[in-house]
Order: C-alpha cells, then sequence, then structure tokens
C-alpha cells in the first residue's frame, strides 16, 4: 500500500513536466524567401531616400526583427545558394563562379542539407523557384543553354537533397524553361515565369495549411535579377521615370510576391506559427548605393552586405532591429537550435545559430568571424574589422567601424590585426569549419596568389572531376 502511494506521489509529481512537454510549442513552419541581386540600399527600411518602392519588406521589418549587418557567403548567386542550403562556405569547395545550364550538381547527396535536415524532422520541404545549383540530364544536354524540351529529365537535384517537391527554373538564363519535380514541363515567355512560381507557392501554402505536419518552403524568386521583365500589371507601379522605371517595376512585383506570400500564411491562420525570413543572394547587378562600395560580384561591403528581415508573431519583437554580424548560412543552425536538435559534426560547418538574436537575448558576438567571398578573393570579418585577400595577392584592411565605404586601407598601419586575421582565416581552412566541433577535411586551398596553392587547388580539382567521371561509368 505504502509502495502504491508512493508510485502515486510520483506520478503526481511528474504529471506537470508531462503537460508542459505535451503543450511545448509546435514546430513553426519555415519560409525562406531569397530575393536575386537584392541591394542593401533599395528597400526603404534599409536607406530612407530610396527611389524604389518595396512596402511588403517594409511591413515585414514592422512586424518582425531588421538586420543592419548581415551577408550572403558571396558577392554571386550560386555560391550564396550552396552557403544556404549547406551552412558551409562555398570556398571550401572552389565555388567561385556561377553555373550553367547544364552544369553538373555541386552538392553531393551524401552531404546534410537544411532541407534534407528538416525533413528528417517531420518537416515537407518544398523549393519553388531558382536552382542554379546543378542537375544532371538524363539525356546530356538536351535542348539549348536558353531552353530546354520538354519531357527533359534530370537527376541530383532538388528531390535528391531534401526537397519532398519541386517547381522552378535553374536559373535565369533559360527563366522559360519551367521544371516540376524531375521533368520540364513548360516552355514560356519570361515575363510569365515569376506568376507561376508564386502560384504554385500559394497552393502549396493553402495545401499545407490542411495538413498538422510543418512545412518548409524555400522559396528563391527571380526579381531583381535580369531578365528584366515585369508583368504588365506592375508596370509603371515602382513610379520611377527613365531608364529606371521598368527595372523598378521588377523590384516592386518582387516586393509583391513577398507580400502575397505574407497574405498566404495570415489568410490561412499559419502566420502565427511561421519563421519567415526574407533576404537577398548578393549585392544589386551594377547598381552601387552608397555608403556602401561597389555592387554584386564585388568583395566590398556592396556585394555582400544584405536585407535580412526575419518575423515570428509572439517570438521575435516586432519593429526591432539587430546590429550583430550575421551570414546566411547561419539559418541551417539557427533551423536545428529552433527544433533543439544537435547538427553531426559534418554538417553546416560555417553555421551558427542567429536564435538568440532573434529573441533578443544576445548578450556576445554570435560568432567569432565571418568569411566572404567573390571573384576576385576572400574578406575575413571580426568586430568592426575586415581583412581582404585577393587572388592576385594583394591585402586589404578596413575598420567598418570608421569607413563603412572602405575608402582607406588601413593594413599598413596595423599590420598585427591583418596577420592575426589572416591566421583566422587559415585556421578555419585547415580546420575545415569555422564552428566548434571536430577539425573536416580540407577540400581546397585559399586564394591567396601563391603558385603552390594555385598547383594544389588545380590538383584537387582534377582529382574530383577523375572520380566523377569513374562513379558515372
Amino acid at each position: 500500500m505504502v509502495k502504491l502511494a508512493i508510485l502515486l506521489c510520483i506520478g503526481l509529481l511528474c504529471q506537470p513536466f508531462a503537460v508542459l512537454a505535451e503543450t511545448k510549442t509546435e514546430r513553426p513552419n519555415v519560409v525562406f524567401v531569397l530575393f536575386d541581386d537584392m541591394g542593401y540600399g533599395q528597400p526603404p527600411s534599409y536607406r530612407a531616400d530610396s527611389p524604389f518602392k518595396t512596402p511588403n519588406i517594409d511591413r515585414l521589418a514592422r512586424q518582425g526583427m531588421r538586420f543592419t549587418d548581415a551577408h550572403s557567403a558571396a558577392a554571386n548567386c550560386t555560391p550564396t545558394r550552396y552557403g544556404v542550403l549547406t551552412g558551409r562556405y562555398p570556398c571550401r569547395i572552389g565555388q567561385y563562379g556561377v553555373l550553367k545550364t547544364y552544369s553538373p550538381p555541386i552538392i553531393p547527396k551524401t552531404r546534410l542539407t537544411v532541407a534534407s535536415f528538416l525533413k528528417g524532422q517531420g518537416y515537407h520541404t518544398a523549393c519553388i523557384g531558382k536552382w542554379h545549383l546543378g542537375m544532371n540530364w538524363v539525356d546530356g544536354k538536351p535542348g539549348t543553354e536558353n531552353q530546354l524540351p520538354i519531357g527533359a529529365r534530370m537527376t541530383d537535384g532538388p528531390n535528391a537533397l531534401g526537397f519532398d517537391y519541386f517547381y522552378g527554373f535553374t536559373h535565369a538564363r533559360n527563366i522559360g524553361s519551367v521544371i516540376e519535380q524531375d521533368r520540364v514541363v513548360a516552355n514560356v515567355e519570361g515575363v510569365e515565369n515569376q506568376p507561376l512560381m508564386i502560384k504554385k507557392a500559394l497552393q502549396y501554402i493553402e495545401e499545407r495549411s490542411k495538413e498538422k505536419k510543418p512545412f518548409f518552403l524555400y522559396f528563391p524568386m527571380c526579381p531583381p535579377h535580369s531578365p528584366i521583365v515585369p508583368a504588365s500589371e506592375f508596370e509603371g507601379k515602382s513610379g520611377m521615370a527613365g531608364k529606371e522605371g521598368k527595372y523598378g517595376d521588377w523590384v516592386y512585383q518582387g516586393d509583391h510576391i513577398l507580400g502575397q506570400l505574407m497574405d498566404a500564411l495570415e489568410r490561412t491562420g499559419q502566420d502565427k506559427n511561421t519563421l519567415l525570413i526574407a533576404t537577398g543572394d548578393n549585392g544589386a547587378a551594377r547598381r552601387p548605393y552608397p555608403p556602401l562600395r561597389e555592387a554584386k560580384s564585388s568583395i566590398y561591403e556592396g556585394g555582400h552586405r544584405e536585407p535580412f528581415v526575419a518575423r515570428w508573431p509572439g517570438r521575435i519583437k516586432a519593429g526591432s532591429v539587430n546590429h550583430d554580424v550575421i551570414c546566411l548560412n547561419d539559418f541551417f543552425a539557427t533551423c536545428a537550435d529552433i527544433l533543439g536538435v544537435d547538427l553531426p559534426a559534418n554538417a553546416a560547418e560555417d553555421s551558427a545559430s542567429i536564435l538568440p538574436a532573434l529573441m533578443g537575448e544576445v548578450d556576445a558576438p554570435l560568432r567569432e568571424a565571418i568569411i566572404n567571398q567573390a571573384p576576385a578573393g576572400l574578406a575575413i570579418r571580426q568586430g568592426s574589422w575586415k581583412y581582404i585577400v585577393f587572388r592576385n595577392g594583394n591585402r586589404e584592411l578596413y575598420n567598418l567601424k570608421e569607413d563603412i565605404s572602405e575608402s582607406v586601407d588601413v593594413a599598413n598601419a596595423n599590420a598585427e590585426v591583418a596577420d592575426r586575421l589572416e591566421k583566422l582565416m587559415q585556421s578555419y581552412f585547415d580546420r575545415g569549419r569555422s564552428t566548434p566541433g571536430p577539425v573536416q577535411k580540407k577540400e581546397f586551398e585559399l586564394p591567396f596568389g601563391r603558385s603552390a596553392e594555385k598547383k594544389r587547388n588545380k590538383k584537387n580539382k582534377e582529382n574530383k572531376e577523375s572520380s566523377s567521371k569513374k562513379n558515372k561509368i
């Protein structure tokens, strides 16, 4: 009888904990919207005198948190997307340029992506929009670089990397060839593409609202990247005159697409339990916005500092602003942190969770440093210091707190800082990671402009290509 009483007491004591476990906040839906070539100075919420209209980015900023020092891993398309999905710096595989229509995939099926991770945690996953990470075509090179024939089939694309559903296109050059899952299903005019993408995304959100299973939607859009093809309903909506008018309308259409996603989440009642992030993959093409120096493809701030806005009602404080240095790579670790799941040692090696920042609980830097890249070389950022290593061997150092425009190279006057940052960058490569954890294999050397390292990079690349050919035989 005494034993029974003790067991009953233990049961009563444990009951509150069981209830807490059962009523724990549901796993949030996750929507990641990636603008293409969105300059930091384009949304008025980032630059008050901006001539562009982005009412929905600005609305999202009012409803959530706006980051002022967020960076893409790279200053151009393909490498940044590699970083977003793998949580890994693209320079680790030597990916500095962008892929073409027939380029093979650069993410091996054995590598964990944020999509395959979330899928493993019970999420339904979808990629709708521009892929630009390569795929293998069953018939070699069907069609042309600009148009793929209907029925052409590919492998090793989004479905092989954790996405349950894919509807999109390879990259901007053949924006008219629409792929669903693993087949080309339509060839349309460029102006028709984005309306098709958002229509499919809205259908997806509607469908998921009828399911209990959480979802992850990765929506990489085309605006404001070329081709600049605003739909007729957006012509003149930007209010911008002259040659920039059409481009402004394209920016406005991209922003409107974001607004449609926001409205769909609210209409279906899913907004309350959805982490929505909107950002860009790199700076605007050939459009610098002072005080940041240069634009897309540049290692300077205009090439990779991005608007980054996040909303999660009831969790992220509305109208808040964060000045921490973050990287788009951090998306992966953040998702894992939200779910309370430890990532394996060989995944997301360059991803640090920004969940503390989103919750307003930051009392120290979120990461030790970040690395950014451009075709010309690499940069490492720590605090206010930014150290650049160019492929030709040149080095530059800037104090962004005092010189956001990167107008005065202070490397000679701060040799110790430059040396410390170069050694830190080298250690990140030698360890195969920039986050705490076991050392990982180094695949590529730093492009420091030294002949020995160039030879090793070439040899590594040749070995990888030879191995790839053997695997296909």
